[in-house]
């Protein structure tokens, strides 16, 4: 069965050379450059004709992300090498990346405006990837409406949604950064879920009923909390000094779980088939694509595939749903047909 992986990760050389520059993340740096098939796309590419004949990826840009690099004057340019690269990739290897998904200067609205319609006109992107805030900014900002209304009212594409949130960030006020890699492990998917709920309660579903985001490991805390969810937030306001929260539900037509459930989860959750199960269990069968977060496991690149598509298999699907979630949910928010270029 034919599949393609819509969340994998790559830096192409270029960019891994403006990181290097510009980069004052160490750690960062430090797990970039050990990750050999995050940078050497031709190892990656002989990879996946050597494991995964029958498997595809669209390519997305790994962390940092432009405006992490550079200000507003430095980041329109960062995120035009980005894009050019990804674009270089898939010209060279069309069968193994047919596409990729767009990086925009979140931190220079009107250059990311441009370059958004560059890379979705010119270069052939079918989508933009945005991470869970801008440099601490929440994506709910009304400065950054115009981007989500342009994908999805002129653009009719989706946005990739990616969580980050930084090791020094810490657990704890007193201490200085996260200790245990907490901050990624489970503040990740906190971000998404974060993101998510401001998305929600700030009405930007509501004003833009067309807009498809895809979230990162299946939308973060939100399947797995659904029930505490919609019980507590359908008291919200209650908790509050003045109460004056309760007024947004007034302002929402639904009630807020109906708008979670118009996200896209993605099928990269470490292979575990039953947090996957309660993803497609929330999100439903139509609105989960399959992905692997390659190259980000402890084998560098094929492990999260590999066990990915177990996952999947496991669950006892149709063969109908089971190609809705490799493939056939993945084309159509893309808006391209089986074996269709952009």
């Amino acid at each position: 069965m034919k599949k393609l992986d819509i969340y994998n990760h790559v830096l192409p050389p270029a960019y891994f050379e403006l990181v290097k520059a510009h980069s004052r993340d160490a750690g960062l740096l430090k797990r970039m450059a050990s990750i050999r098939m995050l940078w050497d796309v031709e190892a990656r590419a002989e990879m996946l004709v050597q494991k995964f004949p029958d498997l595809a990826q669209v390519l997305t840009l790994s962390a940092p992300s432009p405006e992490m690099l550079g200000g507003p004057l430095e980041s329109p340019e960062f995120a035009r090498v980005a894009n050019d690269g990804m674009a270089e990739i898939c010209r060279r290897w069309p069968d193994q990346f047919p596409v990729f998904v767009a990086s925009l200067p979140m931190n220079n609205l009107s250059e990311a405006l441009k370059e958004m319609d560059r890379a979705i006109n010119t270069l052939g992107a079918r989508g933009v990837q945005l991470l869970t805030s801008v440099n601490g900014r929440p994506l709910d900002d009304p400065e950054f409406f115009t981007i989500f209304e342009r994908m999805a009212n002129h653009h009719k594409l989706p946005v990739w949604m990616h969580p980050f949130r930084p090791g020094t960030r810490s657990d704890y006020p007193e201490e200085e950064r996260s200790r245990y890699e907490i901050w990624q492990v489970l503040g990740w998917p906190f971000e998404t879920s974060v993101a998510m709920s401001r998305m929600v309660f700030s009405g930007l579903l509501e004003k833009l009923p067309d807009l498809r985001i895809i979230t990162h490991h299946c939308g973060g805390m939100l399947p797995y909390f659904a029930g505490r969810a919609e019980s507590l937030w359908a008291q919200l306001g209650s908790r509050s000094a003045d109460g004056s929260e309760a007024d947004v539900l007034k302002r929402l037509s639904k009630p807020p779980i109906e708008y979670f459930k118009m996200f896209y989860g993605d099928t990269v959750l470490g292979g575990s088939r039953a947090a996957l199960r309660c993803g497609l269990d929330f999100f439903g069968v139509d609105n989960v694509v399959f992905a692997s977060d390659c190259p980000f496991d402890p084998e560098g690149g094929p492990m999260f595939i590999r066990e990915g598509i177990r996952s999947i298999e496991e669950l006892g699907l149709s063969d109908e749903d089971q190609d809705k979630l490799y493939l056939g949910n993945a084309l159509r928010l893309m808006r391209m047909t089986k074996g269709s270029k952009p």
